[in-house]
């Protein structure tokens, strides 16, 4: 039966190591990437302090005036470093889909400690490795490294479900491994403003769209939702929000991998009622994960069955996530050669 509302899968059989725990959570995985591309994970092994730290700190960035926050501006479109403000992005343009900007604002890093080495600092590489931008320590101590902190350890936790993707494909644990390890991610913080005013027509937090790389793993400060997923049936359903658990959804590039036997789901964060009297503040750490930038995107072995042809023309992981990113953040106004 095709799963039409997101499933909460625990990952604790995954990690006993056991041969038939890590198989039955891979059978669970495949069913939710199979049918809505989207799951909840528990028992993932990130530290609830750690969460709680880095989310304290996030809202701290965003109460500072505005002013003080864009003195870390991102420097450029194709550059996802530091800020960007309100509206200033249009998540739907990456779909060729007109929309208004986006109602949130967003504090973005990616890889730190890049080796002094060519791979990371060559022509191809491009903005992929670029330095990240970062407030004043005085300003906000402690910042950079619980979030520095925070991207290593969903690195980790994006690598084991990489091999649980590989298990629930039929292929080896750690087919994956040398297409992640030196890996384009990013973390990126998004604050989702309380909202009373008049919206434009058409404006939500985020816009329907799905993501680019290989999945994407989020952490939402509350229960207060938004969220919602887009089923086969054509139905848009709540993410169900599980105490201390992340929420998982392949992107793009899992779904060429996979020659769209798996999929990667229109989503969007709708707005909270106009007529709510509350705080309707959020904030969201949602955590990109990107293969290398050389790594080749085909139809994996035993996805394609025998006389089809591969629905995908390949792609390299850095190219499809430059394009992308262009999109969204010029509003489909620039081309990337």
């Amino acid at each position: 039966m095709t799963l039409q509302s997101v499933p909460i899968i625990d990952l604790a059989p995954y990690f006993s190591g056991s041969a038939e725990g890590k198989a039955a959570v891979a059978r669970a995985v495949n069913q939710a990437c199979r049918d809505i591309g989207f799951l909840v994970i528990t028992h993932h092994q990130i530290p609830v302090e750690l969460v709680q730290r880095v989310s304290a700190l996030t809202r701290q960035f965003f109460d500072l005036p505005l002013a003080e926050k864009r003195k870390v501006d991102r420097p450029s479109p194709e550059m996802v470093r530091g800020y960007s403000a309100v509206a200033e992005e249009s998540l739907s343009y990456s779909l060729e889909e007109s929309a208004p900007g986006d109602l949130k604002e967003s504090f973005s890093i990616g890889p730190s400690n890049v080796p002094d080495e060519d791979y990371y600092h060559n022509a191809v590489a491009g903005s992929h490795f670029a330095p990240n931008v970062w407030p004043p320590e005085n300003l906000l101590p402690g910042f950079q490294d619980a979030y520095r902190e925070y991207f290593a350890a969903m690195s980790e936790l994006a690598c084991s479900m990489m091999r649980l993707f590989a298990l629930a494909l039929e292929l080896d644990e750690h087919f994956f491994d040398d297409r992640i390890d030196r890996h384009i991610s990013m973390f990126r913080t998004l604050s989702y403003p309380d909202i009373k005013a008049e919206v434009e027509a058409g404006q939500m937090r985020a816009s329907a769209h799905t993501d680019y790389g290989s999945m994407t793993i989020v952490r939402p400060d509350s229960a207060l939702g938004g969220l919602q997923v887009r089923n086969q049936l054509g139905e848009w359903v709540d993410v169900p929000y599980v105490e201390d658990g992340f929420v998982v959804n392949i992107g793009d590039l899992m779904m060429l991998w996979t020659n769209d036997r798996w999929i990667s789901t229109l989503h969007r964060v709708v707005n909270p009622p106009a007529d709510s009297e509350s705080d309707n503040r959020r904030q969201s750490l949602v955590f990109f994960h990107q293969p290398n930038y050389d790594a080749l995107i085909e139809c994996l072995p035993g996805c394609l069955a025998e006389g089809q042809q591969a629905r995908h023309a390949p792609v390299t992981s850095g190219d499809h996530l430059l394009s992308k990113f262009v999109k969204q953040t010029t509003f489909g106004g620039s081309k990337v050669a």
